[in-house]
């Protein structure tokens, strides 16, 4: 059974920094993409960024480009996001997802940024 479990949400000052993790299990990890979305109160979820499998190219949206870094320890089975400089407009529920062929989600863990 597929099971992506995220963890290191929290309040946060703006400015702060804050490192989110997701564990997977259940799926060859290595071989999917994985990615972290987001979903603010009252809009779409939407893509932050993304590290392929093969060759863990990286991608991100445009608003977190340097000051987020998306990394993977496919010995481990964890997928990371560090979070630097965060701003109020940070704040959201942060979901894992894995994708191959369809994709698989977590339940997601709440950053909040305010002072």
């Amino acid at each position: 059974q597929v099971q992506l479990v995220e963890s290191g949400g929290g309040l946060v000052q703006p400015g702060g920094s804050l490192r989110l993790s997701c564990a997977a299990s259940g799926f060859t990890f290595s071989t999917y993409t994985m990615s972290w979305f987001r979903q603010a109160p009252g809009k779409e979820r939407e893509l932050v960024a993304t590290i392929t499998s093969a060759s863990g190219s990286t991608n991100y949206a445009d608003s977190v480009k340097g000051r987020f870094t998306i990394s993977r320890d496919n010995a481990k089975n964890t997928v990371s996001l560090q979070m630097n400089s965060l701003k109020p407009e940070d704040t959201a529920v942060y979901y894992c997802n894995a994708k191959r062929i369809v994709n698989h989600w977590g339940k997601g863990t709440l950053v909040t940024v305010s002072s």
